[in-house]
């Protein structure tokens, strides 16, 4: 089971990705996990990415693609995996289906998580005061500024991918506001597709 998870930041992927890691055994792949365990081993992509990073400079396609290459290689990979925060843009997701092919494999399925721009926002700021009421540090991602220059970014790049999987027929909405229980319930309606 090869699975993308798409949505915007707040959507509730990160949940649903733990419990889709629980309940099939295949990992969650977080390509800025991946890129931080690359400079961190001193791989030659990690090399790489460590000269990019202190550059300044965004990694580029090519490298983010080789890493998720390199990683669905490993052993915990072979049944599938969820990748999460990749695809960003069309040319990532081209990127994607071609080194798939090369492997002899394809997509099971993208995920989205639909949610209301507005509505969403109201979630980080509950999100962060139950935190605060909790005497939980705040995720910086919940500061409401923070998170509105990302919801612009993802609307901005990101939600172009999400045309792309509905044109290949592997898209799958949800309705992301839905309460966590109904949400999971939709997704394993889905997969159970793919068991």
């Amino acid at each position: 089971m090869r699975l993308i998870l798409l949505g915007p930041p707040g959507a509730g992927k990160g949940t649903q990705a733990t419990r889709l890691v629980e309940k099939f055994g295949i990992p969650q792949l977080s390509t800025g996990d991946m890129l931080r365990a690359a400079v961190k081993a001193g791989t030659p992509v990690g090399l790489r990415v460590k000269a990019v990073l202190e550059s300044g400079s965004l990694v580029s396609d090519d490298i983010v693609v080789g890493i998720v290459a390199d990683r669905i290689d490993e052993p915990d990979a072979k049944g599938g995996f969820i990748l999460d925060g990749f695809p960003r843009t069309i040319a990532q997701a081209e990127a994607l289906d071609a080194m798939l092919a090369r492997k002899d494999m394809k997509l099971g399925a993208a995920i989205e998580l639909q949610v209301d721009p507005d509505k969403l926002i109201d979630r980080i700021l509950r999100r962060a005061e139950q935190a605060m009421a909790a005497g939980q540090p705040v995720r910086k991602d919940d500061d409401p500024e923070v998170f509105k220059t990302r919801l612009a970014a993802y609307q901005r790049d990101t939600a172009a991918v999400t045309p792309y999987y509905r044109d290949r027929g592997v898209l799958h909405v949800v309705d992301g506001m839905a309460p966590i229980g109904n949400v999971s319930a939709s997704i394993d309606e889905i997969l159970a597709a793919y068991a």
